[in-house]
């Protein structure tokens, strides 16, 4: 596949470019003066590789010039004939106004006009979109990059600026390695179909995880064992069975009997119990009161005193004094005991409210089961017994659906564990075929690693390493690094000069790497020269020059301030054959679009 002819229905305003095989230079002149210092010209060398990519079927992007300026373009339409490697030509016929539309029509001969073709004479007639790609790649018959349509790979065929910063992801993959890494892992001559299919058992694997974390919250983070819930199903399903043959019956004796020994046997005697309880606790109350009361002391040493001083008796000095003492040591004791009194008192009135609470309950217990005896009225005794039935019913359907979620949460978990060994066993084998790919010295990998670091030596004198390693989930990583005299990587490719020239020797490497198979054989590299040094520009060109001569197709864009060195002043860089379109900045004329800006 390689570019024949790229022109519209209006030859005024959009100059017909005819593509040769080997060496194709767009080639921008800077004539007047005041734009001499200026970065970018609007000459429309840039704007070339957009079109082409349009006319080959990109998708409608409000975005893109053409759609953006439509009032301007809508009269446009493109046409872009492609030499198959099947032999002959196809034109494909695409407008701005119905861009999801395409034509198509094959051919023999080279450099056709069908801008005034007839609809009846064109092989497809406004295919949709979808279908439009299907077709054209079925025409083109790229059986190298199967399963992988065209487009693919044409990211790497036309590069534009936004291109360079990488040399392996383009801007327009996004952030996802599944849109590309497949892709380039298989024109690299490694084993892709592993590669997708660990993408997708790892998606599968990620979509399994997910519905076991919502599982988990549906069962309200309390994940019980299966085994214990279906014993509690059991009973309870036992019980709804008696209660529904009650009902069914219209039968309460059994319902009564329950009732009056549940009466007898529990309720009746816990408050019998209780009742003793509370009267022993009373009767200690009673006995801690009068203790307290009777520990008071009453004998005051000053009243002795009066008494003892009327009878003529002496009562002071030591003998006071003794009685003092004795009376305040009685005190301490006294004081000490009312104080465990005084807490004993405090227990023994709360256990009496407490019984008197629980009695007070029971009693409306007894006072209920008494009046389900009570009741002649056979409905109510319907009701009541309905109404627990229907909750034993809600309890086991709520039982079910837990267990329909304990049950589905094993099965995700056994799934869970079984993807992590697919996956486990994936990354080997990618792990294997990577490290085969690598030791092979005549696999597809290792000559297009040879030819880029050729074309890196041969522009910048520096060897160039091209690697493909797995990370540790298995995922490959690609690295493109230029090395120092010793072997070692350097920066040297984090600029933006060198890794442009990193993008290209990539390309070209691919590409003569397929060159006998079917394969695309053209590439667009939009600036080629800007910022390289003089010498290495020269060794650039002679490079595009002898993988031109390979069979090739190199179409380059360039202004002339960013012409390699010439040998003779007197003798153009660029020979006429290999200059497909002249643009300047000297009015509309010079431009791509010869129509003032937009």
């Amino acid at each position: 596949m390689r570019l024949s002819k790229l022109y519209t229905n209006n030859h005024d305003l959009f100059e017909p470019i005819f593509f040769k095989d080997g060496l194709n230079v767009v080639y921008g002149e800077i004539r007047l003066p005041q734009n001499k210092g200026k970065d970018t010209h609007n000459l429309g060398k840039s704007t070339l590789g957009r079109v082409i990519d349009f006319a080959l079927l990109s998708k409608r992007d409000p975005r893109f010039f053409l759609f953006k300026h439509e009032d301007v373009f809508a009269a446009f339409v493109f046409f872009i004939e492609i030499e198959l490697e099947s032999g002959g030509y196809l034109t494909v016929r695409r407008s701005v106004n119905k861009p999801s539309r395409v034509s198509f029509k094959r051919h023999n001969d080279k450099y056709q006009d069908f801008t005034q073709l007839v609809d009846e004479n064109w092989d497809h007639v406004d295919v949709p979109f979808s279908k439009s790609k299907e077709l054209l790649d079925g025409i083109l018959g790229l059986s190298a990059i199967k399963p992988w349509g065209y487009r693919n790979g044409l990211g790497y065929l036309v590069r534009s600026q936004e291109d360079y910063s990488d040399v392996f992801k383009l801007k327009k993959f996004g952030s996802r390695d599944v849109h590309w890494k497949p892709y380039l892992s298989h024109v690299l001559g490694f084993n892709a179909r592993l590669i997708v299919k660990h993408y997708d058992k790892e998606d599968e694997l990620k979509k399994k995880e997910d519905a076991e974390s919502i599982v988990r919250k549906e069962l309200g983070g309390s994940v019980q064992d299966v085994s214990k819930i279906e014993g509690i199903l059991l009973i309870k399903r036992k019980d709804a069975e008696k209660k529904q043959e009650l009902l069914d019956a219209f039968d309460f004796r059994q319902q009564d009997k329950d009732k009056t020994k549940y009466i007898v046997d529990d309720i009746d005697e816990t408050i019998a119990r209780l009742n003793g309880e509370r009267y022993s606790l009373s009767q200690n109350l009673n006995k801690i009161d009068k203790a307290i009361n009777e520990d008071k002391i009453v004998f005051s040493t000053e009243e002795a005193a009066k008494i003892f001083d009327e009878a003529g008796v002496f009562f002071a000095g030591q003998i006071k004094k003794d009685f003092d003492q004795l009376v305040a040591f009685n005190k301490a004791i006294t004081e000490e005991r009312i104080g465990y009194l005084v807490g004993e008192k405090e227990y023994v009135s709360a256990e009496i409210s407490r019984i008197t609470k629980e009695l007070n309950v029971l009693g409306k217990k007894r006072s209920d089961a008494l009046a389900f005896l009570s009741d002649t009225e056979v409905f109510a005794k319907y009701k009541t017994l309905s109404n627990e039935l229907v909750t034993l019913r809600a309890d086991i359907e709520a039982l079910e659906r837990q267990k329909e979620h304990l049950h589905r949460l094993q099965e995700l978990r056994a799934e869970i564990r079984q993807l992590n060994e697919q996956c486990g066993h994936l990354q080997t084998e990618i792990e294997n075929d990577v490290e085969y790919q690598n030791s092979d010295q005549e696999s597809l990998f290792s000559n297009i690693r040879v030819y880029f670091s050729e074309i890196v030596d041969d522009v910048i004198n520096r060897k160039a390493l091209l690697s493909v390693s797995p990370n540790s989930e298995g995922h490959l990583q690609f690295k493109a690094e230029i090395l120092d005299e010793s072997g070692n990587s350097t920066s040297a490719d984090m600029g933006h000069t060198y890794k442009k020239l990193l993008c290209i020797a990539f390309d070209l490497a691919v590409l003569r790497a397929h060159l006998n198979d079917k394969f695309p054989h053209f590439v667009f590299h939009d600036g080629v020269f800007e910022s390289l040094d003089k010498r290495k520009k020269e060794n650039l060109l002679s490079t595009l020059r002898q993988y031109s001569e390979m069979g090739i197709q190199s179409i380059i864009t360039l202004i002339d301030s960013d012409l390699p060195e010439r040998g003779d002043e007197e003798e153009p860089v660029f020979n006429e054959d290999e200059v497909v379109l002249r643009l300047h900045d000297e009015g509309d004329q010079g431009r791509l679009f010869r129509m003032k800006g937009w």
